[in-house]
């Protein structure tokens, strides 16, 4: 007996020591989407999910490795802060301002950034100064609207679906059709059509309302990663969610997704670091 609780205790050491470790570090991943619709790679930078987490003072170990991979933009998924009484935003305010001095940055909306919006008697002011901010800022900021990228063939778009979407129990099922309700404009062929889609469970629709490269975040990997198995569970509760991380390719559609940098109800991660998502696009 005593040798079986020696064993437990060795593996709950080692778990906290890896949530420990895990919580609190990333790692760059790489993607390559060649569309045939370019002749030059566009290096982008994709950040999603940092719920205001700081990687070293400022967040200077994640300015420094955005640094490092030199990309042409940066593009945010969403969920940069948390929707809590007692958020601060200015780590997320200090990083895109500190960002914009040296990269185009477009900005697109989260869940969180969404129900700060929603419900200001709860969050007082804090979606005004958030907003106020990114303006003066010179970020792109992106909510069902559409932006092309100076010197590339890319459009970037942005959609803010409604938080039925999110529910835990039997969501409704987005359409192409609605999404086109978000998104109305026609796509320009011969240009990239990169859509920020920050809940990666709707992917059918957004490749069916014609999106070249979805990049979404939300489900922070899963929160615990098995091998072979993947992420354990989704934020709706979702056992070993289908779109936990990584690359999907559907029909001629690409969707990439974060495992996101941050964390919020579930305050750690195991065996699943935070990433910085770094694409080149042709």
């Amino acid at each position: 007996m005593s040798l079986v609780l020696s064993i437990l205790a060795v593996i709950a050491l080692f778990l906290i020591v890896m949530i420990a470790v895990d919580s609190n570090r990333f790692v760059t991943v790489y993607y390559k989407l060649d569309t045939g619709k370019s002749d030059r790679y566009t290096r982008i930078a994709f950040l999603s999910d940092l719920h205001s987490k700081s990687y070293g003072r400022d967040n200077a170990k994640l300015l420094d490795a955005i640094k490092e991979v030199s990309p042409d933009l940066i593009l945010i998924g969403g969920d940069m802060v948390t929707a809590s009484r007692n958020q601060k935003i200015e780590g997320a305010l200090s990083l895109t301002e500190r960002l914009k001095e040296d990269y185009p940055v477009y900005y697109g909306s989260g869940n969180h950034e969404q129900r700060l919006m929603l419900y200001p008697e709860r969050y007082p002011g804090v979606t005004e100064k958030l907003e106020s901010q990114l303006s003066d800022q010179g970020i792109i900021r992106l909510r069902n609207t559409e932006a092309e990228v100076q010197d590339t063939q890319i459009t970037m778009s942005s959609v803010e679906i409604e938080r039925a979407y999110y529910k835990r129990s039997k969501p409704p099922m987005l359409t192409a059709e609605k999404m086109r309700e978000y998104l109305p404009g026609e796509r320009q062929e011969g240009r990239i059509q990169i859509l920020l889609a920050h809940n990666p469970d709707y992917f059918k629709a957004y490749r069916d309302w014609g999106a070249d490269l979805v990049l979404a975040g939300h489900v922070h990997g899963g929160i615990v990663r098995l091998p072979f198995l993947g992420g354990v569970i989704s934020p709706n509760l979702t056992l070993f969610p289908k779109y936990d991380g990584g690359e999907f390719k559907e029909e001629g559609s690409v969707m990439i997704i974060s495992r996101g940098l941050g964390s919020h109800t579930i305050p750690w991660r195991l065996f699943n670091p935070g990433e910085l998502v770094v694409i080149d696009v042709r």
